[in-house]
């Protein structure tokens, strides 16, 4: 198992490894869904089951077709899943966000921040030049973090009769 998950790792940071979706994250990413303080401001559904979850994963194409994605997020210390974190190119947009979600008994740890800032990198690396950040205005957890990974305001938006905060960071 930990080979299977080595295998994968795409980011390696201080306490953390993200890795590519793999069947295995499941049953973790289904069980996270399910708590609706996880996903309350989302505006996602949860998983109708691990079925689904694994469906979902199974199909993930941004990988192939980008050279980067969403990532399971483990812990170094123990190889336990908290959650995902990185990078999604929406067609419509045109543009790349940064994007995280982690298991209740994980926040307020640094690891959304850590993740993101290791997406950051990779980001860079790969010539990224600019990545966007949404988050509803609820929730202020997420936009605390997003101030931490030092973005810039650029306009409020609504969606679903939401109010939601979008920033962005340039990376020469």
């Amino acid at each position: 198992m930990q080979q299977q998950k080595l295998q994968n790792t795409v980011i390696s940071t201080e306490r953390l490894y993200l890795k590519r979706f793999s069947p295995h994250d499941a049953p973790f990413f289904f069980n996270m869904n399910l708590d609706q303080e996880v996903m309350q401001y989302t505006g996602d559904p949860p998983f109708k089951n691990i079925e689904e979850t694994r469906a979902f994963i199974e199909s993930y194409d941004h990988y192939e077709k980008y050279d980067y994605g969403r990532w399971s997020v483990y812990l170094k210390e123990n190889e336990q899943y908290i959650g995902f974190c990185g990078l999604k190119y929406s067609e419509d947009k045109e543009e790349i966000d940064i994007g995280f979600r982690f298991v209740k008994d994980h926040w307020n740890k640094g690891y959304a921040t850590e993740a993101a800032l290791g997406c950051f990198d990779y980001a860079q690396k790969h010539g990224i030049q600019k990545i966007v950040a949404r988050a509803n205005e609820r929730n202020k957890a997420s936009l605390k973090v997003i101030q931490k990974l030092g973005m810039t305001f650029t306009h409020f938006f609504e969606e679903n009769k939401e109010k939601w905060h979008q920033y962005e960071i340039h990376f020469d």
